[in-house]
C-alpha cells in the first residue's frame, strides 16, 4: 500500500473579495505523478505553495508526513548571487566523485548540453549574480534534482527550457521514484510524465486518473452529462480530443476510459483544418509570394548563424521551427520582418530576401509589448480596430474576440496596468490578430498563457487564412497549428523534417553521439584522480576530414536547393496527380540520400 506523504484537509484561501480555493481536500501518496491545470489567477500557484508549506492556508490544515523530504522548484529562485554554479549546484564534492555520480552526469548533460557547461563562460566557476532569470531557472532545477527527495512541488519547470531539455526532463522524471505535483501548461509534457491531474476551477479542484488526453476526454464527457451551459469551451474540448485521438499514438497515453465512448462522442468533429480551403484562402489573400530567399546570410552581430540559405515561405505554409538556443530562429525572423517592414530594401548580410507585395505582417516578439496602463482592455483593443474578418466568413467584434480570449465583459474594463504577465501575453496576441495580418510570425507565443488560452489560439488559427511561422518549445502547439517542421541544428542550415519533433530530437542525438565528450570536465587543479582528456585525431586526418566535410556540405546544399524547387513543383501541380506522384517519389529519394550525407556529415564533424 503506497504512504500518504502529503495530506490537504478543507483549506481555504480568500484574495480580497476572491475565494481561490473553498475548503478544497487532496492528497499526494508514494509514486504519484500529478499535474496541475487551470486558467491564470484560479489558484494553481497558490495551491502548490501551501502543499510544500511555502504559504498558510485562512482555513483548513496541510499535514505532511513524518521526515518528508521535499523539493520544491518556484517561479523565483532562492539562488545566492554571489556563489558559482558550482557551490550551488555540486557543492563541496570533488571533480572525480561527482563526475563518478551518473545522476549528476545526466541532470547537468540534460539541462545544460554538457558537464562543462557550454554557453557559460566559465562553465562550474561562472558566477550567478549576472546571470539571465532563465539561466538561473535551469541552475535551480538541477540543484533540485540532484538532490534526493520524496516529492518534488514544481512551478512551470519547462519554463526557459528547450524542445531537448523538455524532452529529458520527461524521461527524468518518468523513471525517478519521487513523487511530483506539477503545475504546467506544457500538455506534451502533462501527457508524457503525469499519471493524475487536478484542474483547479473556481474554488474547487476536480480529480481526474490519467494524462492530459484522458483529462481532456473526462472533463468534456463530465460536462456534457452535466449539462454544462458552457457550450463553446465543451466544443473546444471535444475538437482538441478529436485532434489528441486522431494524432500520433505517440503522442498520448492510453485512454484509461472507453474507447467507445471517445470515438462516439468525437464522430462528428471535423478534422481541426481545412488545408486545401485555407490554401485557396491565402493565395487570394497573399497571391504566388510571400518570402522567398536566395543565398542568404543571417549574422547576429559578428556571429554568422545561417549561410547560403534558399528557402521559399509560400501562401498557406504553416511552419513550426525549433532549434538549438543560439542557432538563429529569433534572428531568422527578425530579419524576414526587417525585409517586410522596409518592403525589401533592407536585406540581410549576404543573399536576396524578396517580399510579396500583398504581404501584410504581424509579429509576435518574445517581449511584451508596453500599452498605456490607463487603457482599459477593451480600448487597447479597439484601438486597432472596431471589428475583425479571421476569414472562411467569421467576423467578429473587439468584444466577441476579447471574450474568446478569456476577457469577460467584466473584465474588459480593468486597465492594462492591473493585468498580470499572463493576461498582458493574451492581449497582445488579441491585438495582433484584430489588425487582420496574412501572415503571422510567432516567436514563442505559449508564454505564459494558461491551457484554456491556448486552446482558444489553437482554435483562432485553425481557421485563419495566411502564411505563419511558429516558434516554440511547446511541442503539443507546433504539432497541432503548423504543417511542417523546419529545424536549425546549429550547423548554419535550415532542415526540413518530414517526421517532425521526433525526427529532431533523434537527429540532435546523432549529433551529440558523434561528438563523443569527454566523461568528465577538466579538473580545477592538477593530482591523481584527475580526468584526462580524450585522445586526439592527427593533423593530417583532421585535414582529410575537413576537405570531404567541405565537399559533403556543397552537396548538401545542391540538395537543398533542389528539395526547394520540388516542393514549389508539387504545389504548383497541385491538380495533376501523376505528375505530383512523380515528383513526390523524386523528394523521398533526395530526402534519403540527404539523409545519408547528414549522417556522413555527423562522422566527419568528430574529426574535422
Amino acid at each position: 500500500m503506497a504512504v500518504n506523504l502529503v495530506n490537504v484537509e478543507q483549506v481555504s484561501k480568500v484574495y480580497g473579495t476572491r475565494a481561490l480555493l473553498d475548503g478544497v481536500s487532496l492528497g499526494v501518496s508514494e509514486g504519484d505523478r500529478i499535474g496541475v491545470v487551470g486558467r491564470n489567477g484560479d489558484g494553481k500557484t497558490t495551491l502548490i505553495r501551501m502543499l510544500a508549506k511555502l504559504e498558510d492556508a485562512d482555513t483548513g490544515r496541510v499535514t505532511h508526513n513524518g521526515g518528508l523530504r521535499l523539493g520544491v522548484l518556484t517561479q523565483h529562485d532562492s539562488l545566492d548571487p554571489a556563489k558559482t554554479i558550482r557551490q550551488e549546484v555540486i557543492g563541496d564534492l570533488a571533480d572525480h566523485e561527482w563526475a563518478g555520480s551518473a545522476k549528476i552526469r545526466d541532470v547537468l548533460t540534460g539541462l545544460f548540453g554538457g558537464l562543462a557547461l557550454p554557453g557559460f563562460e566559465h562553465g562550474l566557476d561562472t558566477v550567478i549574480a549576472p546571470l539571465s532569470g532563465g539561466e538561473r531557472r535551469r541552475i535551480a532545477l538541477a540543484k533540485l534534482l540532484i538532490d534526493e527527495q520524496d516529492l518534488i512541488v514544481l512551478d512551470e519547470p519547462t519554463n526557459h527550457l528547450d524542445v531537448e531539455g523538455i524532452s529529458w526532463l520527461a524521461g527524468h522524471l518518468r523513471t525517478r521514484r519521487s513523487a511530483l505535483v506539477c503545475v504546467t501548461h506544457d500538455r506534451w509534457f502533462l501527457d508524457q510524465v503525469c499519471t493524475r491531474m487536478w484542474d483547479v476551477q473556481r474554488g474547487t479542484v476536480h480529480e481526474y486518473e490519467g494524462g492530459y488526453s484522458d483529462y481532456v476526454f473526462a472533463r468534456a464527457e463530465r460536462e456534457r452529462i452535466a449539462a454544462t451551459e458552457e457550450s463553446k469551451r465543451q466544443n473546444l474540448m471535444r475538437k482538441e480530443l478529436a485532434w489528441l485521438r486522431r494524432g500520433a499514438p505517440a503522442r498520448t497515453s492510453k485512454p484509461r476510459y472507453r474507447i467507445e465512448a471517445a470515438n462516439e462522442l468525437i464522430a462528428d468533429v471535423p478534422p481541426p483544418r481545412d488545408t486545401s480551403e485555407l490554401m485557396k484562402f491565402a493565395n487570394a489573400r497573399l497571391g504566388k509570394t510571400v518570402f522567398d530567399l536566395e543565398d542568404v546570410t543571417v549574422q547576429a552581430g559578428p556571429k554568422t548563424l545561417l549561410t547560403h540559405l534558399t528557402w521559399q515561405l509560400g501562401p498557406g505554409d504553416r511552419v513550426g521551427l525549433v532549434g538549438v538556443n543560439g542557432a538563429g530562429k529569433t534572428s531568422l525572423l527578425r530579419a524576414l520582418a526587417e525585409a517586410a517592414r522596409t518592403q525589401g530594401d533592407e536585406q540581410p548580410a549576404a543573399g536576396k530576401v524578396v517580399v510579396g507585395k500583398t504581404v501584410k505582417l504581424a509579429y509576435l516578439s518574445q517581449e511584451v509589448s508596453e500599452l498605456n496602463p490607463n487603457l482599459r482592455v477593451l480600448e487597447a483593443v479597439q484601438q486597432v480596430r472596431d471589428r475583425v474578418d479571421l476569414g472562411k466568413g467569421r467576423e467578429m467584434t473587439a468584444g466577441q474576440l476579447c471574450e474568446q480570449f478569456g476577457f469577460t465583459k467584466e473584465k474588459q474594463w480593468t486597465p492594462v496596468g492591473d493585468l498580470s504577465g499572463g493576461e498582458r501575453r493574451r492581449l497582445q496576441i488579441l491585438r495582433l490578430l484584430m489588425d487582420e495580418p496574412n501572415v503571422l510570425f510567432l516567436d514563442e507565443p505559449t508564454n505564459d498563457l494558461d491551457i484554456e488560452t491556448l486552446t482558444q489560439l489553437e482554435d483562432l488559427l485553425d481557421g485563419w487564412p495566411g502564411s505563419m511561422i511558429v516558434i516554440s518549445h511547446d511541442r503539443f502547439f507546433i504539432e497541432r497549428t503548423t504543417d511542417k517542421v523546419m529545424a536549425l541544428l546549429g550547423d548554419r542550415a535550415l532542415r526540413m523534417l518530414p517526421r517532425g519533433i521526433d525526427e529532431y530530437l533523434e537527429r540532435r542525438q546523432r549529433m551529440e553521439e558523434a561528438v563523443t565528450p569527454s566523461a568528465a570536465p577538466a579538473p580545477r587543479s592538477s593530482g591523481a584522480g584527475a580526468p584526462s582528456a580524450a585522445p586526439a585525431v592527427s593533423a593530417q586526418e583532421a585535414r582529410a576530414a575537413k576537405k570531404e566535410l567541405q565537399k559533403v556540405e556543397r552537396q548538401l546544399d545542391k540538395l537543398s536547393t533542389r528539395e526547394t524547387a520540388l516542393h514549389k513543383q508539387i504545389a504548383d501541380n497541385a491538380t495533376d496527380f501523376e505528375k505530383v506522384a512523380g515528383l513526390d517519389a523524386e523528394l523521398r529519394d533526395l530526402v534519403t540520400e540527404r539523409d545519408e550525407l547528414e549522417m556522413r556529415w555527423l562522422e566527419l564533424a568528430e574529426d574535422a
